[in-house]
């Protein structure tokens, strides 16, 4: 089953999926648990915070008070009591993503998608009715970086336990039945195929290849065609055994919970884990070479990509990038990149643009689909945004609205116990200060526009971006002018 909660803010950049693309391998279910429903009861019976009250102020921001410690076998737990409803949500993080596949492409998606299909006694519809039962959801998914499993139940000490015991034999002692793994390994194969079909997908393939070289990020969690058939159930158990230790995970609490109970659910999911140390943290990757490439695709719209190596999650400019992308292409509608790709030119349905940090430099990337006529064109005049922008930096007005809009969408990232969850692991696993959110706010209030312009300098340099596009080779138009109203309005359905 697939996780369903994220979290909103994707500012903050702490659950990290979005711009790698089909990091995750989900399944989905049909029915709300008896837990959904009390949230959704108890978000109803709440009275929202009128605009107008607000008064042209930020509105109000929960404040956490978030406590850690370490399990007997090593597990890091980070929680936060929340009364407000009777449940809970957890939330275990594990150094398992695609970078620790080695040569086995696709191993940490397929263990991963492979832990809920079997435990003993309990096949895949076993594990399902039991959740489900219990008015208790079970989500998992694996990325670059991780692999997380998560647990909402209701935090009555009737439903909590037996649902804390079936989620503790899930994630520490699943069984890789033989006929799960064909059936998930076919499903997997029939999305390559789809994939072909996709010039988006294609070219984000031939790009992390470019940009990664022979660096573990380079490759798709997915794995290939060629690389996914072979894996045995031999590989899997091994991988689990290491990759899902208790030396190796973070526990994120958050609910209707004590300290004291909090300890005692932390230290019998950790118990119930395999015995280990953590993993060794990723290498960086090598600074790739400038290069330009083209997958010729039989289509009416080209997919442009830009990309260069951005920052790991401790770059101390995490701050200022962030701000500073939300200006150039981050944001949507009023950013540099689509007031003069889309609402002057009409050409593109959107254009975006952002860094993911992880564990090891992540991308900064910019995309977008246009007319493939005009695509050589806009990407010209792409380029020419970003070198501008770069040069000059964001204007006082455009620093103030992104700090104004920040203050403003903060919130979301504390919303739910689901988005703390989420929020707590991404804390632990990057080893942030437990007040990083609160740090993180103020450090983004207090920039300079040239604080901003020179961080976005020190990382980002239009002579070094990898780009790679998608469509077919047509004979080029020159762009149009800009204008208030372009004579051709964007396409309302990007390509797929």
């Amino acid at each position: 089953m697939s996780e369903r909660k994220k979290s909103r803010l994707a500012l903050i950049g702490l659950v990290l999926v979005a711009l790698i693309g089909s990091l995750g391998f989900y399944l989905s279910r049909p029915n709300e648990s008896d837990a959904s429903q009390a949230l959704d009861k108890a978000k109803a019976s709440k009275k929202l915070q009128s605009l107008a009250e607000l008064d042209g102020k930020a509105p109000g921001r929960r404040a956490l008070d978030v406590q850690t410690w370490k399990t007997a076998e090593g597990a890091k737990v980070l929680f936060v009591e929340a009364r407000e409803l009777p449940m809970f949500d957890m939330r275990l993080t594990f150094a398992a993503g695609s970078s620790q596949d080695g040569t086995a492409h696709g191993l940490a998606l397929l263990t991963n998608a492979m832990l809920n299909e079997g435990i003993a006694g309990k096949d895949v519809g076993g594990i399902a009715e039991g959740f489900e039962g219990l008015g208790a959801d079970f989500g998992n998914g694996a990325f670059k970086d991780m692999a997380v499993a998560s647990l909402r139940s209701l935090s009555a000490v009737d439903k909590r336990e037996p649902a804390l015991q079936l989620f503790t034999e899930v994630v520490g002692k699943p069984t890789f039945p033989a006929d799960s793994l064909a059936r998930i390994k076919n499903q997997m194969l029939a999305g390559f195929e789809y994939q072909k079909q996709s010039p988006g997908k294609l070219a984000s393939l031939e790009l992390m290849s470019r940009l990664y070289g022979d660096h573990p990020y380079a490759h798709s969690s997915d794995g290939t065609a060629k690389s996914v058939p072979p894996i045995s159930l031999a590989q899997l158990k091994a991988f689990h055994a290491k990759a899902y230790a208790a030396g190796n995970v973070v526990i994120a609490l958050v609910g209707d919970l004590s300290r004291a109970e909090a300890e005692v659910i932390a230290a019998q999911v950790s118990a119930g884990l395999p015995k280990g140390p953590g993993m060794a943290k990723i290498e960086p990757p090598v600074e790739p070479k400038a290069s330009i490439g083209h997958i010729e695709f039989p289509s009416n719209q080209t997919n442009l990509m830009l990309a260069q190596l951005g920052i790991d999650r401790d770059d101390p400019d995490y701050a200022a990038l962030s701000l500073g992308n939300q200006i150039l292409g981050g944001g949507g509608f009023g950013t540099r990149l689509m007031s003069e790709v889309r609402e002057k030119r009409g050409l593109t349905y959107g254009v975006y643009s952002g860094f993911t940090p992880m564990q090891a430099r992540g991308p900064f990337m910019i995309n977008l689909q246009t007319r493939a006529e005009m695509s050589e064109g806009t990407l010209k005049l792409v380029q020419d945004v970003l070198a501008d922008y770069l040069k000059t930096g964001p204007t006082q007005k455009e620093l103030d609205d992104a700090k104004r809009e920040l203050a403003g969408s903060f919130p979301l990232s504390t919303a739910s116990n689901a988005d703390i969850v989420g929020q707590l692991g991404a804390m632990g696993f990057y080893n942030l200060p437990l007040s990083y959110l609160e740090d993180f706010m103020q450090q983004s209030q207090s920039l300079t526009v040239e604080q901003v312009r020179t961080a976005l300098n020190n990382h980002l340099n239009t002579d070094k971006m990898v780009i790679v596009s998608a469509g077919p080779t047509v004979p080029q138009k020159p762009l149009p002018a800009p204008t208030d109203k372009p004579a051709e309005q964007p396409l309302g359905v990007p390509e797929h």
